[in-house]
């Protein structure tokens, strides 16, 4: 007789397969966040940042090299608008009894740019101080800067005494062929401080670069019925120049 036996089968899947069948299901907060990837905004921005910043030191430079010429370069006129002056002339009011007297001064005429420069040397008759002299048509002010006391004056411009760049341009055309122009006399004029200049820009760029670094003042009319008193003479001092049919002497008289 045969006996059959049977093994226990065992209904345990190996550990693979219960890995294989396994399901996961994402939490929620995981389905709605995206990949993460990387801006690429500031990677754009960057080139545009770069080239406005640019502009901007551009522009400031391209400005600053304006403000500069205009200020502090001197400005080159043509030769047939710079002359050289030699002029006598009678002084009834200081010396009458001395004879002709002669003025000599350097003129440039800015057409263009309404103005005249004037340049007065050491006068060789003494009484006058050498200066640099100008008449700003544009604006309307005439600078003195008294080369012996280092100082600049500023007033309004009188066109009564002072022609115009294209009036004095054509006059000094005229005699520029000969050694003197002819015999003239003298006018004066006086003057008094009345102030410190402190801003110099509102003087213009010819008056500010002429003025730039010194003591500057303004200066007002005095009425011409006015005489100057002997007590004020040691502050007081002279100007002479020419810018007319005639000569002017600027008497400034200084407080300061």
């Amino acid at each position: 007789m045969v006996k059959i036996t049977f093994q226990p089968v065992s209904v345990q899947k190996p550990e693979k397969d219960n890995d294989a069948d396994k399901i996961t299901i994402p939490q929620a907060h995981e389905q709605l966040v995206p990949p993460v990837r990387p801006r690429k905004t500031y990677s754009l921005m960057r080139p545009h940042c770069f080239i406005f910043g640019l502009s901007v030191i551009m522009t400031v430079l391209v400005m600053a090299s304006v403000y500069f010429y205009r200020y502090y370069v001197p400005l080159e006129i043509p030769e047939d608008s710079l002359f050289h002056c030699r002029v006598l002339f009678e002084d009834t009011v200081y010396a009458p009894l001395s004879g002709r007297q002669e003025l000599e001064e350097n003129v440039g005429i800015y057409l263009d740019d309404n103005y005249e420069q004037i340049s007065v040397p050491v006068p060789h008759f003494g009484g006058s101080d050498p200066a640099d002299i100008i008449h700003d048509f544009q604006r309307g002010l005439t600078a003195y800067h008294d080369i012996a006391l280092g100082k600049c004056y500023i007033t309004e411009l009188n066109t009564t005494t002072v022609m115009p760049p294209r009036s004095l341009w054509e006059l000094l055309n005229n005699v520029k062929r000969g050694t003197y122009l002819p015999q003239t006399y003298i006018v004066q004029e006086e003057m008094e401080v009345t102030g410190r200049v402190r801003n110099m820009r509102q003087l213009g760029p010819f008056i500010h670069r002429l003025c730039f670094g010194k003591e500057t003042y303004r200066l007002r009319r005095r009425n011409q019925r006015q005489r100057i008193q002997r007590r004020e003479t040691k502050k007081c001092h002279s100007i002479r120049h020419f810018e007319n049919t005639f000569v002017v002497e600027t008497v400034i008289c200084d407080r300061f």
